[in-house]
């Protein structure tokens, strides 16, 4: 028991923040280009590989003119026959009858998707909002909707058919993709990124440099050290020293020993 402790202790990896910080920032150059790469990455695709989409919103107001405004009892069956509705103009009728009328080359399931609905806190309207790649398009597709959804309403459900407070418009700006957006993350991901890396070769690095090293990273107490003097021979010429041939060592053990016996 007391060996598995031992082996979890010594697995531990200890973090100095500052040495990290010291780290990080001995590398801002590449994290500045990741940075920069990958806003780059990021620009390029949303300008150049995605295609733009256009929305059109139409609007249906539930609260019929049969009912009173005056009641809070028809006022609550407004709100609710409003979530009622949001359920029915998604549905495989109405989308499939627009489909049909439009003679649009697609199908539910990717019609459906263009299709957003949304009801306004504390309000009866229903709005109908459809993205496309033509806004002209996308237009005509939330009228149609609102079309269908009102009548088929008011022959399926036995209710008032809701009006039509606003046809779908588009104002001819793309609300997708968002450049600046895509921009904005793509940069601090290719920043994350590099830090990421960082950090992990940070962390995996057992490189011993100096006897503060030795200290952190094995645990024992340095009590010397021994400097490396740079004139020291190595086998090659350097600052110019010349390696003395055998000949002249060979005199120059001559000449000591006679100097030896002299003295």
């Amino acid at each position: 028991m007391e060996n598995v402790q031992t082996l979890d202790y010594d697995n531990e990896i200890e973090i100095d923040l500052k040495d990290l910080c010291l780290e990080l920032l001995s590398f801002w150059k590449l994290i500045l280009l990741a940075l920069v790469l990958g806003g780059v990455i990021a620009y390029s695709m949303s300008r150049f590989l995605m295609v733009p989409q256009y929305e059109s919103v139409a609007e249906l107001y539930v609260l019929s003119k049969s009912t009173s405004i005056t009641s809070l009892a028809d006022i609550q069956a407004g709100a609710s026959l409003t979530n009622d509705y949001m359920v029915v103009v998604k549905g495989r009728p109405v989308i499939e009858q627009v489909i049909v009328n439009l003679k649009l080359d697609e199908t539910y399931g990717t019609l459906s998707d263009k299709v957003e609905l949304n009801n306004p806190t504390n309000s009866r309207v229903l709005e109908i909002r459809v993205r496309d790649e033509d806004p002209r398009m996308a237009k005509k597709i939330a009228d149609e909707i609102a079309k269908v959804s009102a009548a088929f309403i008011a022959e399926k459900m036995d209710q008032d058919a809701p009006s039509t407070i606003q046809y779908g418009y588009s104002d001819g700006s793309p609300v997708s993709p968002n450049i600046p957006k895509n921009t904005i993350i793509g940069a601090l991901l290719g920043a994350f990124l590099a830090i990421a890396v960082i950090v992990i070769a940070y962390l995996f690095n057992d490189t011993i440099m100096n006897a503060e090293d030795v200290e952190k990273k094995l645990g024992l107490n340095v009590l010397g050290t021994l400097p490396m003097e740079d004139t020291e021979y190595d086998g090659e010429h350097k600052g110019g020293r010349k390696e003395p041939d055998r000949k002249n060592r060979h005199k120059g053990k001559q000449r000591d020993k006679g100097q030896v016996k002299a003295s």
